[in-house]
């Protein structure tokens, strides 16, 4: 049974802080499927199209016809494990650091026979569930998990090492002023978080979350305008060397494409808010996190960007804050690839319409804020790196995934031509 994680002890200052390690990170070309799939939760493996065999370790070719048609496919998860060791020393400092590391294999109901992680609260010889997972380096790793839950197994080294619970954890929500906030910060409250701060631009001008939000439990409103590259640094300084996960919600968005403006402004704006305030939060928050993956329960484990899923393809109805959104996904990638060697996870959170006044004008299903909270908070603790909120988002991802070009025809064509 797994150990409650109980919360750390206050830092001393005088200790210095554990500089980040990874795992070891080489992967084959075939085998970047697993790290794909694991950044969306997914456990799958190599199906051969010719004769249906399930492949692992992934390959180019069929271990039993040869074939090189070898998609990836969600396949059950359920098997038993075979055998087991615990790691007491390692050559590789990562796995050092962190033993003692339980590992074994699992023989699939599918198949094949896989080299995994084992969850403390496996029984040996047990049956189990396997979970694919990105590890620090960024890869794709199978986690064997008990099929039944067990008390506190959330709390299990191995499992926690690859995912970014809140639990013990200060996060940032970087916009007060947008409605979703008071909800994300319960959400992740209740998930455990020591403290939550939220980031208040304009303090001088009232809203309606503003009350509400006074009156959470470990909430600290401070001042900062992602706008004011000043302001930005200025709570970096004051909280960056303490902030675990960044949540960054702050968004300016208007409908109209680029015809329809008439000019550049709010276009500018969005740029200003969505693309421009993110780059400022990294620049002023992302070296401190990367200098903090190490530093035990409470380290920094995560950066979240909440973004419209019409970064993927376009909505010409709201084409200008579309485009900006497809600057912030960009952008997002390269924090990843910039973030990737201390062990920092970048989160992409893509919404469907929201259920607010901007949104008013367009037809059911919205995403409710109670669901945004839900989707940040499970993805946290799964350790993913994409995830889709809201019945539009995941449909529309389902359509990216199997044709981006259709996807932008069926998004941008008009009517009948009457």
């Amino acid at each position: 049974m797994s150990t409650a994680l109980t919360p750390p002890p206050r830092k001393n200052p005088q200790k210095r802080t554990v500089s980040p390690t990874r795992p070891p990170e080489t992967r084959s070309r075939a085998a970047m499927g697993l790290s794909a799939a694991a950044a969306e939760g997914r456990f799958a493996l190599q199906c051969c199209s010719e004769c249906d065999r399930v492949q692992y370790p992934p390959r180019d070719a069929c271990c039993n016809c040869l074939s090189t048609e070898l998609p990836w496919k969600n396949i059950s998860p359920n098997g038993t494990i075979l055998a087991e060791t615990t790691v007491q020393t390692s050559t590789k400092l990562y796995f050092r650091e962190r033993a003692p590391w339980r590992t074994g294999s699992v023989k699939l109901d599918a198949g094949p026979t896989l080299i995994c992680h084992l969850h403390g609260d496996c029984e040996r010889n047990g049956r189990v569930k396997m979970i694919n997972r990105l590890d620090r380096s960024g890869q794709g790793v199978l986690l064997a998990m008990p099929q039944e839950r067990s008390p506190n197994m959330e709390d299990d080294p191995q499992l926690r090492a690859m995912t970014s619970d809140p639990k013990h954890r200060r996060v940032l929500i970087t916009d007060a002023r947008n409605p979703n906030s008071p909800t994300l910060a319960k959400a992740i409250v209740e998930a455990g978080a020591s403290m939550v701060f939220i980031g208040e631009g304009e303090s001088w001008r009232p809203y309606p979350e503003q009350k509400e939000l006074a009156a959470i439990d470990k909430v600290e409103i401070l001042p900062l305008d992602v706008t004011d590259t000043l302001s930005v640094q200025r709570l970096a300084g004051e909280i960056g060397g303490k902030t675990d996960i960044l949540i960054n919600n702050a968004r300016f968005v208007r409908p109209g494409g680029v015809l329809a403006r008439g000019d550049t402004g709010f276009a500018r704006d969005e740029m200003e808010v969505n693309y421009l305030g993110l780059m400022r939060l990294a620049q002023a928050f992302g070296p401190g996190m990367c200098s903090r993956t190490s530093d035990g329960v409470n380290s920094a484990v995560a950066w979240v960007n909440i973004l419209s899923v019409h970064a993927l393809s376009n909505a010409p109805d709201y084409g200008c804050f579309s485009a900006s959104n497809a600057a912030a996904r960009s952008l997002s990638q390269s924090m990843r690839a910039e973030f990737r060697s201390s062990g920092l996870r970048v989160m992409n959170v893509y919404c469907g319409p929201t259920d607010d006044d901007w949104h008013q004008p367009l037809p059911p299903p919205k995403v409710l804020l109670s669901a945004l909270a839900r989707s940040v908070v499970q993805g946290l603790k799964d350790g993913l790196e994409e995830t889709y909120c809201g019945d539009v988002a995941k449909d529309l991802y389902e359509r990216f995934r199997q044709n981006p070009n259709v996807l932008e025809r069926e998004m941008t064509m008009g009517g009948d031509g009457a």
